[in-house]
């Protein structure tokens, strides 16, 4: 039977898959989520014009042919607007944010005048609109200034307050549940005895979920037995796990038993193996509403896998809008020769540098799915499809940078 092709089986992962309800979140924690819908301002900013200096609120008329002395008749702080307007011959002591009095159009700052008691003289003329930030400079009332699938930043959290959004309409963050199998796998800081693995995969998978704004439950670690594979898919399934991941157990050895356990909780697979170097034995299915991505037990398989599927999907079911769902490819020059493709895609590790004609990427020299250094100092994949031909360094490539 032929392998599925990354992209077809990246569709069927994501088919049918739908953004998850939206729910209100104060601005507090706001930022990371993914907003449902349009946010439109309730109020213009700068509600008036106000001014950008310290000085003096003035007519730039009285001041053209400064230097000349003006009459302060008040100050005006911000937040404390003046009733009165301003008259020939007249200024007011003004503050950085505080509303430009009618009558007045510029502002002289404070360093270009000379105060005594009531009077000031401006030392230098101004232009009308001199200092001064006009009403609506920044947004206006019923703009729409954040667009539903943006992931929301600080600076997006600070815009809405601006708006006037005490609260914001948000995706419900998906719930990823990271259970790893095998009973050679013990946790990090264990007594290690002969035929003991340092389980690691799970912690990689646990932060590229929850960097993709994720909640996440570490099932820990089960045993080659049926029962307690099951055990831990029951634990996802309670906690109300959208995306349930597990880690080894997903080939067809004899104590790979992930599948059969899957199977008796009732798994709709949808695929097993695909056309992928690392990680041709990850399957996909449904157990109910709930994903299931059976991610290989070697790291580098492991990771890549939850790169290409774990993230797209994470981010359809937040919602993401504001870039494609999968991570995003770019072009580079290969470091070094490449021998020709065989009929999987190769995402091989790969390090970065920059010359005078852009990145260059060179592959490291072991790519065994084992091996976690070369992982840990890859700075992208090196994206070669099923059957490419041999490829020279200095040719065009494509990369996948790993800071997702």
């Amino acid at each position: 039977m032929a392998l599925l092709a990354v992209a077809e089986a990246l569709a069927q992962v994501l088919a049918g898959t739908q953004a998850l309800p939206a729910e209100m979140v104060p601005l507090r924690q706001a930022t990371g989520r993914v907003l449902a819908d349009d946010l439109a301002a309730r109020r213009t900013q700068p509600p008036a014009a106000v001014s950008a200096m310290d000085g003096y609120a003035v007519r730039a008329a009285d001041v053209a042919k400064a230097p000349v002395t003006l009459r302060v008749v008040a100050e005006v702080p911000a937040g404390h607007p003046l009733a009165r307007a301003i008259k020939a011959g007249e200024c007011a002591r003004i503050f950085t944010g505080g509303i430009m009095p009618a009558g007045t159009d510029a502002v002289v700052i404070q360093e270009l005048t000379v105060r005594d008691g009531d009077s000031v003289k401006i030392l230098r003329p101004v232009a009308s609109g001199r200092n001064v930030r006009a009403e609506g400079l920044d947004f206006r009332q019923g703009m729409t200034l954040l667009r539903k699938g943006a992931r929301l930043s600080e600076r997006d959290v600070m815009l809405a307050a601006a708006m006037n959004h005490p609260a914001l309409p948000v995706h419900r963050r998906p719930r990823v549940a990271v259970l790893g199998t095998g009973d050679e796998l013990v946790p990090p800081g264990s007594a290690l005895r002969a035929g003991d693995i340092v389980y690691s995969n799970g912690y990689a998978l646990l932060a590229l979920a929850e960097g993709q704004g994720a909640e996440t439950l570490d099932l820990g670690i089960a045993r080659d037995r049926i029962e307690d594979i099951a055990a831990a898919v029951t634990r996802a399934r309670q906690w109300g796990a959208d995306v349930l991941v597990t880690s080894g157990g997903a080939s067809v050895g004899e104590r790979d038993l992930v599948q059969q356990a899957l199977g008796t909780q009732g798994l709709r697979l949808s695929f097993w193996r695909i056309a992928l170097r690392p990680g041709r034995p990850m399957l996909h299915g449904r157990l109910g509403p709930m994903h299931v991505l059976g991610v290989p037990g070697n790291p580098a398989s492991s990771y890549v896998c939850a790169v290409l599927f774990l993230v797209p999907l994470v981010r359809r079911l937040a919602g993401r809008a504001d870039q494609e769902l999968g991570p995003t490819l770019q072009t580079a020059r290969l470091g070094r020769d490449l021998p020709a493709n065989d009929e999987r895609a190769d995402y091989l590790r790969a390090t970065l540098a920059e010359d005078e004609n852009g990145l260059v990427a060179t592959p490291l020299p072991d790519q065994d799915s084992s091996l976690m250094l070369p992982l840990a100092r890859a700075d992208c994949l090196l994206v070669r499809e099923p059957n490419a031909p041999a490829a020279a360094a200095g040719s065009p490539c494509v990369i996948l940078k790993l800071r997702l």
